[in-house]
Formats: C-alpha cells, structure tokens, sequence
C-alpha cells in the first residue's frame, strides 16, 4: 500500500441549504492543502433532515454534480452522503466520488429509529469496499457503528470509515465505539462528524 492522506472536514450545516453547504465546503476543500481523500460529514448538503419529500435528489442532481467537479478539479476523491430519491424510495445515500466522475455508493443499513428515519428512508442491504493507491476501504454511516457484525472485517478491508451526524450528548459512545470497530477488526479507523446545532436544536 501506497502513503494515503485523508482529509476529513468536521464543520457546521446550514439547516436543509444545499448550495449554502457546498459553497463552504468548496472553500474548506480548496485551502485543506494536498490530500488523497476528502471526507464530508453524513448529509452533508442538508444537515440530518426527515424531509426527504422537499430535499431529496435524482443522481443526476446539483450534489452528485459538484462533487464531480469538485474532485476532477482537486483531483481528489470526495466522500459523504446525502439524500437520493431513486425508484420512489428515499436512501441515506454515501456516494464515492472519483477524480474521473466514476462513483461507487452505498446506503445507509441501519436507519435511526428514535429520530424516525426509518419510517421516511429505505434501509440498504450490501456493504461496498473500494480501493485506492492499494488501500481496501469500507465506508458506513453513522447509526452503522452501533452494529459490530455489519462492519466484521473478513480480512478484505484496510480503513473502515464512517460519515456522522451524532449528537454531542452521546460523544462518549461515538469515540468508544470508533475505537472498538478499530481493535475487533484490526484495521485503521476514520470518524467524521457533523459540529453545531441542527434545525431540530440538538447540538454536535
């Protein structure tokens, strides 16, 4: 394997403002110095909404597009999820965006039930493991780091990562948990999160 240098970018959302969040994430993207891979938070573009009906996307759409042009210009991947609407379902969807505007994605399996996202989003059904410069990554997302058996790394990953929007009040968990993940599959560890209040006042 090849040196790999991560970026991740922990910042506030401007509650359910697309082009406000990616504005600002363009402008973190461009002064974060040389990196491989630059990590967004989980619904990165919206902050942690329900309202999937009003801010969900087509996968054609003004999200997917900046983070295309965004990584072709950087030369970089960008990673993180937002909401995708596809076949009359939403999904919690993180995409893996390449330099060259190929992509791999992977929907959240494990949708938060005490904030209600399992009644509005489509829970996923397979893991993905991408490569770069020799690393085997597999991302997850958030609520996904409470279920060791989902991320049981069967010797085919480096780094598992996980995007989140995990609130301030069980930061305890939060760290504890990323450090488990990290000794039961002997592998690297990358946690991201969202920082500031949401639109529902519970603070990161």
């Amino acid at each position: 394997m090849q040196d790999l240098k991560i970026t991740i970018i922990q910042s506030d959302l401007a509650w359910e403002d697309k082009v406000r969040n990616t504005a600002l994430f363009s402008k973190l993207i461009e002064t974060s110095g040389y990196t491989d891979i630059v990590i967004l938070p989980e619904m990165f573009s919206t902050g942690f909404s329900m309202q999937a009906s009003k801010l969900a996307e087509k996968m054609d759409g003004p999200t997917i597009e900046w983070m295309k042009a965004t990584a072709a210009e950087m030369n970089i991947i960008i990673t993180g999820s937002f909401i995708i609407e596809e076949n009359e379902n939403y999904y919690n969807r993180l995409i893996w965006m390449r330099p060259d505007g190929t992509y791999d994605f992977y929907n959240k399996r494990h949708l938060f039930s005490l904030a209600g996202e399992n009644e509005i989003y489509t829970q996923g059904t397979e893991r993905i493991i991408v490569e770069h410069k020799g690393w085997k990554i597999c991302p997850l997302i958030c609520y996904d780091l409470r279920f060791p058996v989902w991320s049981r790394n069967q010797d085919n990953y480096d780094l598992l990562l996980y995007v989140a929007s995990w609130p301030e009040r069980r930061m305890n968990a939060w760290t504890k948990l990323l450090t488990a993940r990290a000794i039961e599959n002997q592998c690297y560890v990358a946690g991201v999160n969202r920082i500031g209040s949401d639109g529902n006042n519970i603070y990161h």
